[in-house]
Parts: structure tokens; C-alpha cells; sequence
């Protein structure tokens, strides 16, 4: 039923309950290898009330909670838009964030064993991780508030840090008092943790430079060491998840609202509930921004005891699963929307005003990472992407197979040796969780790449292998 406009976009009209179309970024092989939840997912959300624009898909999309993993939509408050916990998710603004070390290879090279060492032993991780802070009460809240900002005023970075960060390290939209105490207990003593699942630290090498003048504006040079991060709220944003979604649920049903799933529950921008949703996950947000940041300085303290004088400088943090206002061109005007990224990267283009003034000319930074065993992707968001998914690009290789059937399909310890044998050291809290992030779960990368540059969303700057990756 899809149409092919061409070989990397494919639309489904409106029709029926669908308000407006239903585009996927996606090859032909890529589109074929999607679930087919992904085009039903796409459609409930197409028919969602205050959607503009069109229900769009990444080409690492496949199914997830209500929302597809790599779904974008955008709701105009003014027309009844719709605000969805389902379309963000629960690990709340997970995203990632790249350090530049400006070390050579062969600097690193003769000391990868004890960096590996030291970094498991820093970077507290795995399920149920805590970390060297303890948060309550007023704290607690400021945090929440405040993000990369409170980060930085307690001593974990510098100010400099701050707009490399998207929304300069804090979501204004916050609301602690929005969050549950059930939510807050869980954060108290999480906070400076990488966490499990498909979160990581790697030590990575720049093997490959596309765009040598972007490069450059980036930082970014052939044969040196970049670390990148990839982390989230932990379980405070689960908590919010998990609870709004339930009251979404009732909301819905007492209202008799259209709900085509309750996965997909929704509730007015403006209403009372999507007001504290919008509120509760902003704080969640600020969460994983204050998280990175606290990761940051932790990493930057193991770099010094073997790198002495050597600042590791943030070259930016991109945040995906959040829904945040963002004022766009559609028709005639521009209007304040509500854009749903769910496993997206905002990927704004040169020129925007929000990017720092030394980005602007070459487009907002946008992080792709791999697979244990996979390069990652550094990209640039393009000239006009705006009406391709609201300046939105992929977020990384995508899941290809669940983790309990990777789990069935390989043993952690024998991806360890193997990744051993192509010097790439990997250091875990738990053999299951290396098994379920195994490299062959995941789509190929270079081709989710090469198709979000090819359909115009982000283009490539530079490709990173692992070194070293640290696993929850």
C-alpha cells in the first residue's frame, strides 16, 4: 500500500482515519525488513488529533510502545494537538554526547587495557547501578530543574559545556513537582550512572572524515580519540513513563477519547494531564542532561591520570525519546508544535538560530551510534530538512531482533573474544547483557546512514570504530 516517491521515501495517503500521510524513510531492503507493526503504529498515530505535516519513520524504525522506535510526529496545541507518553517512551532524553580528546591513536594505543580498567572502575554501571551522589528534597529537585546546569554549578564541568548541549543543558519546561515521590527514590542515588541495555561509554578512534570542512568546524581530525556516551533518565524516567501512561489510559477511556490502541494513550497539549506530562518528562529530561554531564566529568577525571593536561572538550549531546515545543515553518506561517521524536535526533540545519554560533554555518552535530562491534556516525543536519520530519534524523542502527531472542542466539563471553580478536575490549557488568546487545541484533549502520543522507535528513561528517566500549 506504501507509494514510492523514491527510492529512499515511501508514502501512504491519508485515508479513513488517517489525518494526514504516513511517510518511511527507508530503502527498499531496509522498508521490506520493517515489521509490519511499524506501518500500523504509524497509521494510529496518523490519526491522532492536531497531527501535522505527516506520521514519519527513520530507517532504523521498528516497533516499540504505541510509537514505533524511530517515529516522529509533530501536534499543534491550537487545534486540539495531542501529547503522548507513548510517543516518547520511557528512557526519557536517552541520548548521546561525544568528548574530543585530541589524542593520536598511537598515543592511546599502549595504555587501551588500563584506560578499560579504569573506566569500568569510575563509570558505575549495570542494572540497578548507583553512583557516587545521593540526592533528596530540595536537590533533588534542582536537579530536575535545573539539568546540565545544575550539573555544572556543583562543580561537574564548565559553563562551556552548556551550548554544546541541546537546549543549552536544561528543558525549560520542567516541572519536579510533576514527578511522583516513587519516581524521585529511584533517581536519588543514580545520578553519574551509565546504566544496562543498550547503553555504553566507548573510546572510539575517527577512521573516516566525509566532510573535511565540517570536520574541521566539529573538531574533528582522521586518527584521534573520541569518547562518546550513550545514557538516559534511568529509572526516574521510567517511572514517569510507566505512570502517565497509565493515567492516559483512564483519561482516555473516562473521555471516550480514540484510542486505536492503548499503548498509543493520548490527552490534550493543553489539559491538565498533558500539562503535567509535558512538565514530569521535562524533569526526566533535565534528569539524563545532568546524568551525561556528571558521566563527563567522571571520564574526564580517568583521562587525566593517564593523559595528564589533556581537557576532554564536549562537542555536542543530542537527546532522542522526548516531545518538546519547537516553533516550525508549516504552509504560510510559523507555529509553535509539539514534536515527538521517539528514537530521533533532532538534526537542525545551518543557519538555525538555536545552534551555537560557531556550528551555524555547518548544521547541528547529529550522533549515530553502532553496535559493540560497528563504527558509529557523526553527521550534520542539512539545508531544508525542516519539511522531512521536522528536522529529524535516525538515532542509530536499530533493533533487528529482540534481546531474548539474541540471548538464544549468542553467548556474551564468546562476543567478548570475538571483538577481542578485532581489538575492540569490552568490559561488562554481565555476560547476558553483552549476549543481548550482541553486534548482529542490529541493523547495518552504514546503511541506515547512507539512507538518511540520501533522503536529505542529516549528512555524513565522519564514521568512528570502538576501541573500547564499557556495557551495563
Amino acid at each position: 500500500r506504501l507509494q514510492p516517491e523514491n527510492g529512499f521515501c515511501w508514502r501512504l495517503p491519508p485515508d479513513g482515519d488517517r489525518r494526514v500521510p504516513v511517510i518511511i524513510y527507508a530503502s527498499r531492503e531496509q522498508l521490506e525488513e520493517m515489521e509490519d507493526k511499524v506501518l500500523v503504529q504509524l497509521s494510529n498515530v496518523a490519526g491522532l488529533p492536531g497531527i501535522v505535516g505527516a506520521a514519519w519513520a527513520m530507517p532504523d524504525a521498528h516497533w516499540g510502545y504505541g510509537f514505533p522506535i524511530g517515529g516522529v510526529a509533530a501536534f499543534d496545541p491550537a487545534a486540539g494537538g495531542a501529547v503522548s507518553a507513548g510517543g516518547v517512551g520511557f528512557d526519557i532524553a536517552c541520548g548521546v554526547r561525544t568528548l574530543l580528546t585530541g589524542l593520536p591513536v598511537t598515543a592511546v594505543a599502549p595504555v587501551r587495557e588500563r584506560l578499560a580498567d579504569l573506566l569500568q572502575s569510575r563509570i558505575p554501571a549495570g542494572m540497578g547501578s548507583t553512583g557516587c551522589l545521593r540526592l533528596s528534597g530540595r536537590e533533588l529537585d534542582r536537579m530536575l530543574a535545573g539539568g546540565a546546569r545544575w550539573a555544572v554549578q556543583a562543580g561537574y564541568g564548565g559553563r562551556e559545556d552548556l551550548e554544546r548541549i541541546e537546549d543549552r543543558g536544561c528543558l525549560e519546561q520542567a516541572d519536579p513537582v510533576a514527578v511522583s515521590a516513587t519516581a524521585k527514590k529511584r533517581q536519588r542515588d543514580q545520578v553519574g550512572t551509565l546504566g544496562s541495555g543498550n547503553h555504553y561509554l566507548e573510546v572510539q578512534e575517527v577512521e573516516e572524515i566525509f566532510a573535511p570542512e565540517t570536520a574541521a568546524a566539529y573538531g574533528l581530525r582522521h586518527g584521534e580519540i573520541v569518547v562518546s556516551l550513550h545514557c538516559g533518565s534511568r529509572g526516574l524516567g521510567h517511572q514517569v513513563g510507566t505512570e502517565f501512561l497509565r493515567e492516559m489510559v483512564v483519561y482516555a477511556q473516562r473521555r471516550r477519547l480514540p484510542l486505536p490502541d492503548r499503548e498509543l494513550a493520548w490527552a490534550p497539549i493543553d489539559s491538565d494531564l498533558g500539562r503535567r506530562y509535558l512538565g514530569a518528562m521535562g524533569a526526566a529530561a533535565n534528569c539524563a542532561l545532568a546524568n551525561r554531564q556528571v558521566l563527563t566529568h567522571l571520564v574526564r577525571q580517568v583521562f587525566s591520570l593517564l593523559f595528564p593536561g589533556v581537557h576532554l572538550s564536549l562537542l555536542y549531546d543530542v537527546s532522542h525519546n522526548t516531545c518538546k515545543r519547537e516553533v516550525h515553518q508549516v504552509a504560510d506561517r510559523r507555529r509553535p508544535l509539539y514534536v515527538h521524536r521517539k528514537g530521533a535526533t533532532r538534526a537542525f540545519g545551518p543557519g538555525h538560530p538555536e545552534l551555537p554560533a560557531d556550528l551555524r554555518p555547518h548544521g547541528q552535530p547529529v550522533l549515530i551510534g553502532g553496535s559493540m562491534g560497528t563504527s558509529s556516525y557523526i553527521l550534520a543536519g542539512c539545508l531544508d530538512n525542516e519539511e522531512r520530519a521536522w528536522s529529524s534524523a535516525c538515532h542509530g542502527a536499530g533493533r533487528r531482533m529482540s534481546r531474548r531472542q539474541a540471548t538464544k542466539r549468542w553467548r556474551g563471553r564468546e562476543i567478548v573474544d570475538e571483538l577481542a580478536k578485532r581489538e575492540i575490549i569490552v568490559r561488562s557488568a554481565s555476560w547476558r547483557g553483552v549476549a543481548e546487545e550482541a553486534p548482529g541484533a542490529y541493523k547495518d549502520v552504514d546503511a541506515v546512514v547512507a539512507t538518511a543522507a540520501a533522503a536529505g535528513l542529516a549528512r555524513k561528517v565522519a564514521r568512528v570504530r570502538p576501541l573500547i566500549c564499557i556495557k551495563g
